[in-house]
């Protein structure tokens, strides 16, 4: 059952790289260029994310974590870190569905400006990022711990 629990820490990490990349590098590169640029470079870009290679980990960081909770619900100290890592990614999975998705739909429709939604989508776009990164500390912890704990 580690193998799940490593899979768990992989798609989450994997998934706060990917807000990570977004942070440091994505969006201070476009806030260079114009709006009609950005609006259309935004767009592409949230057409093309919907791929397995992103979609894929994004949704296995929720259902591996529960997997192994289900697995691992003896083992104390490990169950509590798979627990919070869970918490934490799921609390970044709303952000994302509620703020981020959102954004993204009225930037593609037409209904929200780049005034509207570069601020907003940037600051929740950090917060996930720091949302999914704890989490993925939070599995590894969970990983060492059980290291010395048998599991089942």
């Amino acid at each position: 059952m580690r193998i799940i629990l490593s899979l768990s820490a992989l798609a989450t990490g994997l998934v706060a790289g990917t807000y990570y990349g977004f942070s440091i590098a994505v969006m201070p590169g476009l806030a260079a260029v114009d709006d009609r640029a950005f609006v259309t470079v935004m767009n592409q870009i949230n057409t093309a994310i919907i791929n397995p290679a992103f979609l894929v980990p994004f949704l296995a960081a929720v259902v591996l974590p529960i997997w192994a909770l289900v697995r691992h619900r003896r083992a104390r100290p490990a169950v509590l870190w798979i627990l919070a890592g869970l918490a934490l990614y799921l609390i970044g999975f709303v952000t994302t569905s509620a703020i981020n998705v959102p954004l993204n739909d009225g930037l593609a429709a037409g209904t929200v400006t780049r005034e509207q939604f570069e601020g907003p989508w940037v600051a929740w776009n950090l917060v996930r990022a720091v949302l999914s990164t704890a989490a993925t500390a939070c599995l590894v912890a969970a990983m060492v711990r059980s290291r010395s704990e048998k599991m089942d």
